[in-house]
């Protein structure tokens, strides 16, 4: 697949306005990215799903009872664009996880590249990819979860869209739910264009209250599609053990 020229993608991460992405993520816990990629490689992207020599696992949802749908598990290396957008990726979201933990008072154990930071999850003996295309049918969903699959997180994560709400499916809306102490738990739901992202924590967020800053748990899922279909690339970025 080669559908944009080396680079270009690592190009628009950098055009993206990191400062309103990092103040919307401290404000609710997810921004959107607008311009990933472009409608060709979202939907060559997709196409990458039939194709089971690329990944290195299928998961049955309704089967594990994680809702209902299926996404597979790329096998490394990763094919083109995912290895660019998670390198390109990395360095701009390092920051913001830095500022996170140290305002909660945690040491922050994210080495300065990607590289150096898989290869500490895997001495840890996280070695397995995590790079996933989800696939999403008329009256699927996901329900709510954190992926975290081993000791070493890293606390933010992107996915993109590959398809077209409204056009080539309705309903699948992003969830985020926010568990607020004392209170009743912050919902928010997203529709993500084809080719745009959506970053988001992973785990928990920083909130300040009273007695200063506090961790707010946070998990994500997506509504059910009311029609047609709907698919995605999550980008996460620690490895699994």
């Amino acid at each position: 697949m080669s559908t944009a020229t080396p680079g270009l993608r690592s190009a628009r991460v950098d055009r993206i306005d990191w400062p309103a992405v990092t103040s919307e993520l401290d404000a609710f816990g997810g921004a959107p990215l607008p311009g990933l990629i472009t409608a060709a490689e979202a939907a060559a992207v997709a196409e990458l799903y039939d194709r089971p020599e690329l990944f290195r696992s299928t998961v049955d949802m309704n089967r594990h009872r994680f809702g209902s749908g299926e996404y597979r598990y790329f096998a490394a290396p990763y094919p083109e664009p995912i290895e660019e957008l998670k390198q390109a990726l990395y360095p701009r979201l390092l920051p913001i996880a830095r500022d996170w933990w140290a305002r909660l008072g945690r040491p922050a154990p994210w080495p300065d590249t990607l590289d150096e930071w898989l290869d500490m999850c895997h001495r840890a003996g996280q070695r397995r990819s995590t790079g996933i295309l989800l696939r999403y049918g008329s009256g699927d969903w996901n329900a709510l979860h954190r992926d975290l699959y081993g000791e070493l997180v890293f606390p933010l994560q992107v996915v993109i869209g590959l398809d077209r709400p409204g056009i080539d499916h309705t309903g699948g809306e992003f969830l985020l739910v926010e568990q607020r102490a004392r209170a009743q738990s912050r919902g928010a739901a997203t529709l993500i264009p084809q080719g745009d992202g959506f970053v988001f924590t992973t785990r928990d967020r920083p909130v300040r209250t009273a007695r200063g800053w506090s961790a707010a748990p946070v998990r994500h899922g997506v509504s059910t599609v009311r029609s047609g279909r709907r698919r995605t690339l999550a980008l996460v970025f620690h490895d699994a053990a």
